[in-house]
């Protein structure tokens, strides 16, 4: 096995139907050329690269009006195709109150998926927004991880407004950095390298043990110089390989980070740190 996959997301017409208004914009800002596959054609992008993946659900539906791609679908997914995916994030929404809270405890205790992704900007939230608290304290009950999105996002890129989207939601100081100190309890893995804020993605990451990283949504050689520098140095414990396909490419992402680190750090970001850090047995 090569490499464990920590972000990816379907890349089936369910997902298509979620994306709704932003997939335009979404394509242009990566310069996405994946077309919508099958679940079978998804597995099997897997299976050719000797990869396993953790595919995530999405739902921003209060904020961005669109529908879901469920936690029911992503856990189906995880049942037909187990010898290439081998978990999921659920995602719930934080504006849904007590239902997104009656979502996580389902999502984790009935459909056995293994945290909870988030994604500020896109749900229009805050993470140190006392509002939300019972949730986090609901998962945190729960005993599993979550994700969170940092930094900036190509849904809504160059379109008037972003599409409503507001990216001061995904900085890391203050709202990640609260969040992880008000809940020490919680392992927290902040999705993507958090640029424009990568330097303060970096501090919370060397400051708070619970918050971890993985590295999805950009190509290594897009990498700030200073999280190249930090991943071969303090970080190379704390972060994990997520090529968030279908908008990148897995085999890609694998290879241009493998000319630009050295094999040690290579796999640890590939596997040892997933293994750890979500208690794979793989």
């Amino acid at each position: 096995m090569r490499a464990i996959d920590v972000h990816l997301h379907p890349s089936t017409q369910e997902m298509e139907r979620t994306l709704g208004k932003f997939r335009d914009e979404m394509i242009k800002y990566y310069r996405r050329t994946t077309p919508t596959r099958s679940e079978e054609e998804m597995a099997e992008d897997y299976r050719s690269l000797d990869i396993v993946g953790i595919p995530v659900a999405f739902d921003a539906e209060t904020h961005t009006g669109e529908p879901p791609c469920t936690n029911d679908y992503v856990a189906g997914l995880i049942k037909r195709y187990p010898d290439v995916f081998i978990g999921g994030f659920a995602s719930v929404d934080p504006l849904k109150g007590q239902s997104a809270i009656d979502d996580a405890t389902r999502a984790v205790r009935e459909l056995g998926l293994m945290g909870v992704k988030f994604a500020p900007s896109l749900q229009g939230f805050a993470l140190d927004d006392r509002r939300f608290y019972p949730l986090w304290e609901t998962i945190a009950g729960l005993g599993v991880p979550i994700q969170v999105h940092m930094g900036t996002t190509g849904l809504g890129a160059g379109s008037p407004g972003g599409l409503g989207i507001k990216l001061e939601y995904g900085r890391p100081i203050p709202y990640l950095d609260n969040f992880a100190a008000d809940f020490p309890q919680l392992t927290i893995i902040a999705c993507h390298p958090g640029w424009p804020w990568t330097d303060e993605l970096i501090a919370v990451l060397l400051h708070k043990r619970n918050v971890v990283s993985e590295l999805s949504g950009w190509m290594p050689k897009y990498f700030p110089p200073s999280l190249v520098h930090e991943v071969k140095g303090r970080l190379q414990d704390k972060v994990m390989f997520g090529s968030d396909y279908p908008a990148l490419s897995p085999k890609r992402w694998l290879d241009e980070f493998a000319e630009m680190f050295p094999a040690p750090v290579q796999d640890k970001v590939f596997r040892d740190n997933a293994r750890q850090i979500l208690n794979l047995t793989i």
